[in-house]
């Protein structure tokens, strides 16, 4: 699928769910990594992440597009747009669409914990997502001298 299919699907949507007219652009945005799609206020711009696409099929996708579709029906009816929104959400449930997307199994593989340090006295593991200074830290149970173990 590319973009000017991902534009009409968006335009038809539109229409169907909400029954009013999509009147600007809709795009695919690879640089999207923790996100399924996003509205984007001053120009009124939706971008759809490809790979959420690509892993969790059309219904996904469609359910993506109706919730982007919402943020931009309210805004463009100055009307509160944000998740907070009771109006938001309300509009999500007559559409039938998902306040969160399903979890990426990219994200869900990251390893956040990237260094490991022991105490050289009592043997506690320390994991840091953020590498440490080793001669300024030192334990926190017994103040020995933290080491940088190998992964």
């Amino acid at each position: 699928m590319d973009n000017s299919e991902l534009q009409q699907l968006v335009e038809t949507v539109s229409e169907q769910w909400f029954q009013k007219p999509f009147l600007h652009t809709a795009i695919f945005n690879a640089r999207l990594r923790t996100t399924a799609g996003r509205y984007i206020y001053g120009p009124h711009r939706i971008e759809i992440n490809p790979r959420y696409h690509v892993l969790h099929g059309p219904a996904e996708l469609i359910s993506t597009i109706k919730h982007e579709l919402c943020h931009y029906h309210l805004a463009r009816g100055k009307r509160p747009f944000k998740h907070s929104s009771p109006e938001f959400k309300l509009l999500l449930a007559k559409v039938g669409a998902d306040l969160y997307a399903l979890p990426s199994p990219e994200l869900a593989n990251m390893r956040h914990c990237v260094y490991s340090y022991v105490c050289a006295q009592c043997c506690h593991v320390y994991r840091r997502a953020r590498r440490i200074n080793t001669r300024r830290y030192v334990c926190g149970k017994c103040r020995g001298r933290l080491l940088l173990r190998e992964s």
